[in-house]
Protein backbone atom coordinates (compact mmCIF):
# COMPACT_ATOMS: atom_id res chain seq x y z
CA UNK A 1 0.00 0.00 0.00
CA UNK A 2 1.35 3.35 -1.25
CA UNK A 3 0.39 6.95 -0.45
CA UNK A 4 -0.36 9.04 2.20
CA UNK A 5 -2.92 8.54 5.31
CA UNK A 6 -3.96 11.83 7.67
CA UNK A 7 -4.86 10.64 10.96
CA UNK A 8 -6.74 12.76 13.47
CA UNK A 9 -4.16 12.20 16.53
CA UNK A 10 -6.29 11.53 19.63
CA UNK A 11 -4.49 13.42 23.01
CA UNK A 12 -2.20 10.37 24.60
CA UNK A 13 -0.60 8.85 22.68
CA UNK A 14 2.87 9.58 20.41
CA UNK A 15 3.17 10.05 17.14
CA UNK A 16 5.50 6.72 17.13
CA UNK A 17 2.75 4.70 18.91
CA UNK A 18 0.01 6.16 15.77
CA UNK A 19 2.67 4.56 13.52
CA UNK A 20 2.42 1.22 15.23
CA UNK A 21 -0.97 0.89 15.84
CA UNK A 22 -1.50 1.57 11.97
CA UNK A 23 1.11 -0.70 11.06
CA UNK A 24 -1.31 -3.50 12.54
CA UNK A 25 -4.60 -1.74 11.12
CA UNK A 26 -3.05 -1.94 8.07
CA UNK A 27 -0.89 -4.60 7.79
CA UNK A 28 1.77 -2.25 6.21
CA UNK A 29 5.67 -2.13 7.83
CA UNK A 30 6.69 0.64 6.17
CA UNK A 31 4.98 3.54 7.49
CA UNK A 32 6.34 6.67 8.90
CA UNK A 33 4.93 9.98 10.53
CA UNK A 34 5.74 13.49 9.41
CA UNK A 35 5.44 16.37 11.54
CA UNK A 36 6.05 15.00 14.79
CA UNK A 37 3.05 15.64 17.60
CA UNK A 38 3.55 15.95 20.88
CA UNK A 39 1.55 13.29 23.03
CA UNK A 40 -0.57 16.21 24.66
CA UNK A 41 -1.27 17.37 20.49
CA UNK A 42 -4.16 16.22 18.89
CA UNK A 43 -4.83 16.80 15.22
CA UNK A 44 -3.66 16.24 11.97
CA UNK A 45 -0.44 13.68 11.57
CA UNK A 46 0.27 12.77 7.84
CA UNK A 47 1.36 9.25 7.74
CA UNK A 48 3.44 7.88 4.83
CA UNK A 49 2.69 4.39 3.35
CA UNK A 50 5.38 2.06 1.38
CA UNK A 51 6.99 3.44 -0.98
CA UNK A 52 5.86 6.86 -0.64
CA UNK A 53 7.88 7.19 2.52
CA UNK A 54 10.37 8.72 0.15
CA UNK A 55 8.81 11.64 -0.20
CA UNK A 56 8.17 12.34 3.61
CA UNK A 57 10.94 15.05 3.41
CA UNK A 58 8.96 16.94 0.87
CA UNK A 59 6.01 16.92 3.78
CA UNK A 60 7.95 17.70 6.66
CA UNK A 61 8.98 20.79 4.75
CA UNK A 62 5.28 22.46 4.82
CA UNK A 63 3.64 24.79 6.77
CA UNK A 64 1.65 24.51 9.90
CA UNK A 65 -1.49 25.27 11.42
CA UNK A 66 -2.62 25.02 15.21
CA UNK A 67 -4.76 26.15 17.35
CA UNK A 68 -3.51 26.41 20.95
CA UNK A 69 -4.29 27.21 24.64
CA UNK A 70 -1.62 29.15 26.64
CA UNK A 71 -2.16 29.23 30.35
CA UNK A 72 -0.56 32.65 31.89
CA UNK A 73 1.20 32.35 35.37
CA UNK A 74 3.25 29.51 35.95
CA UNK A 75 6.53 28.18 33.42
CA UNK A 76 7.61 24.58 32.98
CA UNK A 77 10.74 22.87 31.87
CA UNK A 78 8.80 21.32 29.31
CA UNK A 79 7.06 24.30 28.10
CA UNK A 80 3.50 22.58 28.12
CA UNK A 81 1.73 21.23 31.09
CA UNK A 82 3.45 17.99 31.16
CA UNK A 83 6.07 19.56 32.99
CA UNK A 84 7.47 20.63 36.21
CA UNK A 85 6.90 24.03 37.06
CA UNK A 86 9.99 26.61 37.04
CA UNK A 87 10.23 29.93 38.98
CA UNK A 88 7.39 31.63 41.03
CA UNK A 89 3.72 31.29 39.73
CA UNK A 90 1.65 34.54 39.12
CA UNK A 91 -2.13 34.50 40.29
CA UNK A 92 -2.57 37.79 38.12
CA UNK A 93 -4.06 40.37 37.76
CA UNK A 94 -3.82 39.23 34.16
CA UNK A 95 -2.69 41.04 31.08
CA UNK A 96 -5.86 42.48 29.07
CA UNK A 97 -6.16 41.04 25.67
CA UNK A 98 -4.90 44.18 23.79
CA UNK A 99 -1.54 44.00 25.78
CA UNK A 100 -1.30 40.52 24.65
CA UNK A 101 -1.73 41.03 21.12
CA UNK A 102 0.60 43.81 21.27
CA UNK A 103 3.04 41.41 22.83
CA UNK A 104 2.47 38.26 20.37
CA UNK A 105 4.22 41.24 17.60
CA UNK A 106 7.26 40.09 18.88
CA UNK A 107 6.67 36.69 17.36
CA UNK A 108 5.07 37.50 14.27
CA UNK A 109 7.34 37.44 10.77
CA UNK A 110 10.45 35.86 10.14
CA UNK A 111 13.01 35.40 13.98
CA UNK A 112 15.03 33.16 15.81
CA UNK A 113 13.30 31.05 17.80
CA UNK A 114 14.77 28.94 21.13
CA UNK A 115 13.10 25.34 20.67
CA UNK A 116 12.24 23.88 24.29
CA UNK A 117 15.55 22.04 26.30
CA UNK A 118 12.96 18.88 25.78
CA UNK A 119 12.81 18.28 22.35
CA UNK A 120 14.20 16.44 19.83
CA UNK A 121 16.93 18.52 18.73
CA UNK A 122 20.58 17.40 18.54
CA UNK A 123 23.11 19.03 21.23
CA UNK A 124 26.64 17.72 20.83
CA UNK A 125 25.09 14.98 19.38
CA UNK A 126 22.79 13.49 21.49
CA UNK A 127 18.46 14.24 21.71
CA UNK A 128 18.05 17.48 23.66
CA UNK A 129 15.80 15.87 25.40
CA UNK A 130 17.70 12.90 27.04
CA UNK A 131 20.20 15.83 28.46
CA UNK A 132 17.12 17.79 29.99
CA UNK A 133 15.93 14.69 31.26
CA UNK A 134 19.06 13.76 32.90
CA UNK A 135 19.82 17.39 34.36
CA UNK A 136 16.16 17.70 35.80
CA UNK A 137 17.11 14.32 37.97
CA UNK A 138 20.55 16.42 38.88
CA UNK A 139 18.91 19.68 39.69
CA UNK A 140 15.58 18.88 41.75
CA UNK A 141 13.80 19.59 38.34
CA UNK A 142 14.95 22.97 37.51
CA UNK A 143 16.31 22.56 33.95
CA UNK A 144 14.13 25.14 31.98
CA UNK A 145 14.14 28.46 30.65
CA UNK A 146 12.44 30.89 33.63
CA UNK A 147 12.97 32.37 36.83
CA UNK A 148 14.53 30.07 39.22
CA UNK A 149 16.12 27.66 36.49
CA UNK A 150 19.82 27.06 36.74
CA UNK A 151 21.31 28.77 34.06
CA UNK A 152 24.49 26.34 34.00
CA UNK A 153 22.06 23.48 33.08
CA UNK A 154 19.62 25.20 31.20
CA UNK A 155 22.64 26.18 28.55
CA UNK A 156 24.05 22.75 28.74
CA UNK A 157 20.74 21.30 27.06
CA UNK A 158 19.21 24.08 25.05
CA UNK A 159 19.48 23.09 21.00
CA UNK A 160 20.65 26.52 18.89
CA UNK A 161 18.00 28.37 17.96
CA UNK A 162 16.72 28.19 14.39
CA UNK A 163 15.23 31.03 12.13
CA UNK A 164 10.79 30.49 12.20
CA UNK A 165 8.68 32.55 10.67
CA UNK A 166 5.26 33.12 11.61
CA UNK A 167 2.72 34.23 8.51
CA UNK A 168 -0.21 34.26 10.99
CA UNK A 169 -0.73 34.94 14.42
CA UNK A 170 -4.19 35.96 15.98
CA UNK A 171 -5.69 36.05 19.29
CA UNK A 172 -9.02 33.63 19.09
CA UNK A 173 -9.82 34.61 23.23
CA UNK A 174 -8.74 35.64 26.61
CA UNK A 175 -10.58 34.15 29.32
CA UNK A 176 -8.68 34.97 32.77
CA UNK A 177 -5.61 33.07 32.50
CA UNK A 178 -6.39 31.06 29.14
CA UNK A 179 -5.11 32.69 25.79
CA UNK A 180 -6.63 30.70 22.72
CA UNK A 181 -4.52 31.44 19.72
CA UNK A 182 -4.28 30.76 16.03
CA UNK A 183 -1.32 29.90 14.48
CA UNK A 184 0.05 29.95 10.30
CA UNK A 185 3.97 29.07 10.94
CA UNK A 186 6.69 27.37 9.12
CA UNK A 187 7.85 23.76 9.38
CA UNK A 188 10.42 23.34 12.48
CA UNK A 189 8.54 26.26 14.76
CA UNK A 190 7.57 25.03 18.64
CA UNK A 191 4.18 26.03 19.86
CA UNK A 192 5.49 25.23 23.23
CA UNK A 193 8.21 27.47 23.44
CA UNK A 194 6.08 30.53 22.09
CA UNK A 195 3.85 29.68 25.13
CA UNK A 196 6.76 30.03 27.73
CA UNK A 197 8.21 32.87 25.58
CA UNK A 198 4.92 35.02 25.21
CA UNK A 199 4.40 34.20 29.26
CA UNK A 200 8.16 35.82 29.81
CA UNK A 201 7.36 38.51 27.51
CA UNK A 202 4.36 39.63 29.84
CA UNK A 203 6.08 39.06 32.73
CA UNK A 204 3.74 36.79 34.05
CA UNK A 205 4.97 32.97 32.97
CA UNK A 206 3.53 30.44 30.91
CA UNK A 207 2.73 27.61 29.30
CA UNK A 208 1.12 25.68 26.85
CA UNK A 209 -1.87 24.38 27.81
CA UNK A 210 -3.29 22.34 24.67
CA UNK A 211 -2.41 22.05 21.41
CA UNK A 212 -4.74 20.84 17.88
CA UNK A 213 -3.18 20.96 14.53
CA UNK A 214 -5.64 21.79 12.03
CA UNK A 215 -3.20 21.87 9.00
CA UNK A 216 -0.40 20.25 7.58
CA UNK A 217 1.07 21.13 4.18
CA UNK A 218 -1.31 21.04 1.54
CA UNK A 219 -3.50 18.54 4.11
CA UNK A 220 -6.43 19.64 7.02
CA UNK A 221 -8.84 17.72 9.23
CA UNK A 222 -11.56 17.81 6.41
CA UNK A 223 -8.60 15.02 4.67
CA UNK A 224 -8.51 13.10 8.22
CA UNK A 225 -9.81 10.26 9.79
CA UNK A 226 -9.66 9.72 13.55
CA UNK A 227 -7.04 7.17 14.94
CA UNK A 228 -10.20 5.08 16.58
CA UNK A 229 -12.36 4.66 13.70
CA UNK A 230 -8.83 3.84 11.37
CA UNK A 231 -8.71 0.57 14.04
CA UNK A 232 -12.46 0.20 13.91
CA UNK A 233 -12.26 -0.24 10.21
CA UNK A 234 -9.08 -0.49 8.27
CA UNK A 235 -11.02 -0.76 4.92
CA UNK A 236 -12.64 2.79 5.98
CA UNK A 237 -8.83 3.94 6.28
CA UNK A 238 -7.48 2.35 3.50
CA UNK A 239 -9.89 3.87 1.27
CA UNK A 240 -8.91 7.41 2.79
CA UNK A 241 -5.06 6.74 1.27
CA UNK A 242 -3.83 9.64 -0.52
CA UNK A 243 -2.04 8.45 -4.02
CA UNK A 244 1.34 8.93 -4.22
CA UNK A 245 0.58 11.49 -7.24
CA UNK A 246 -1.45 13.90 -5.35
CA UNK A 247 0.52 13.87 -2.10
CA UNK A 248 2.43 16.76 -3.37
CA UNK A 249 0.13 19.34 -5.51
CA UNK A 250 1.77 22.16 -4.65
CA UNK A 251 4.87 20.87 -6.95
CA UNK A 252 4.23 21.23 -10.69
CA UNK A 253 4.26 18.00 -12.91
CA UNK A 254 5.80 16.16 -16.23
CA UNK A 255 4.40 13.75 -18.06
CA UNK A 256 7.31 11.54 -19.31
CA UNK A 257 7.21 9.55 -22.09
CA UNK A 258 7.43 5.77 -22.06
CA UNK A 259 11.19 5.73 -22.65
CA UNK A 260 11.14 8.94 -20.11
CA UNK A 261 9.76 6.24 -17.68
CA UNK A 262 12.21 3.83 -18.02
CA UNK A 263 15.68 6.46 -17.94
CA UNK A 264 13.98 8.04 -14.67
CA UNK A 265 13.39 4.10 -13.14
CA UNK A 266 17.20 3.53 -13.87
CA UNK A 267 18.29 7.46 -12.24
CA UNK A 268 19.15 8.67 -15.55
CA UNK A 269 19.04 12.68 -16.28
CA UNK A 270 15.61 12.66 -18.62
CA UNK A 271 15.81 15.03 -21.72
CA UNK A 272 12.91 17.37 -23.05
CA UNK A 273 12.58 14.62 -25.51
CA UNK A 274 11.62 12.55 -22.57
CA UNK A 275 8.80 14.54 -21.66
CA UNK A 276 5.36 14.46 -23.30
CA UNK A 277 4.06 17.15 -21.80
CA UNK A 278 3.69 19.25 -18.84
CA UNK A 279 6.27 21.78 -17.12
CA UNK A 280 9.01 23.02 -18.01
CA UNK A 281 12.48 21.66 -16.75
CA UNK A 282 13.44 25.00 -15.25
CA UNK A 283 11.30 24.38 -11.59
CA UNK A 284 13.18 23.15 -9.15
CA UNK A 285 10.97 20.00 -7.65
CA UNK A 286 8.76 18.20 -10.48
CA UNK A 287 6.71 15.53 -10.08
CA UNK A 288 7.17 12.71 -12.48
CA UNK A 289 4.03 11.29 -14.03
CA UNK A 290 3.71 8.10 -16.43
CA UNK A 291 0.99 8.39 -19.15
CA UNK A 292 -1.70 7.08 -17.14
CA UNK A 293 -1.26 9.68 -13.92
CA UNK A 294 0.75 7.19 -11.75
CA UNK A 295 3.78 9.05 -9.66
CA UNK A 296 7.29 7.30 -11.01
CA UNK A 297 9.04 10.03 -8.64
CA UNK A 298 10.53 13.63 -8.20
CA UNK A 299 12.90 15.39 -10.81
CA UNK A 300 15.22 18.62 -9.52
CA UNK A 301 17.17 20.57 -12.35
CA UNK A 302 20.58 18.38 -13.60
CA UNK A 303 24.09 19.68 -13.36
CA UNK A 304 23.91 20.03 -17.08
CA UNK A 305 21.16 22.70 -18.23
CA UNK A 306 18.31 21.73 -19.51
CA UNK A 307 18.01 18.15 -18.13
CA UNK A 308 16.29 16.78 -14.96
CA UNK A 309 17.87 14.62 -12.60
CA UNK A 310 15.30 12.22 -10.72
CA UNK A 311 16.29 12.13 -7.25
CA UNK A 312 13.55 10.28 -6.11
CA UNK A 313 12.04 7.52 -7.82
CA UNK A 314 9.31 4.85 -6.51
CA UNK A 315 9.97 2.27 -8.52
Amino acid sequence: MDGLLIIDKPQGPTSHDVVARMRRVLRERAIGHTGTLDPMATGVLPLVLGRATRLAKFLNAGEKTYEAVIRLGTATDTGDAQGTAVGAASTGPWPAREAIDAALDAFRGTFLQQPPAFSAKHVGGERSYTLARRTRGSDGGRTGVGPGSDPVAVSATLPAPVSVTVHRLEVVSVEADRVTLSVDCSAGFYVRSLAHDLGAQLGVGGHLAALRRTRSGDFGLDAAIALDDAERDPQRAASRVIAPADMLPRLPHVVLTPEGVVRARHGRDLRPADVEKGATLSSFFIRLLDSSGELVGIGEPAATPGLLHPCVVLG
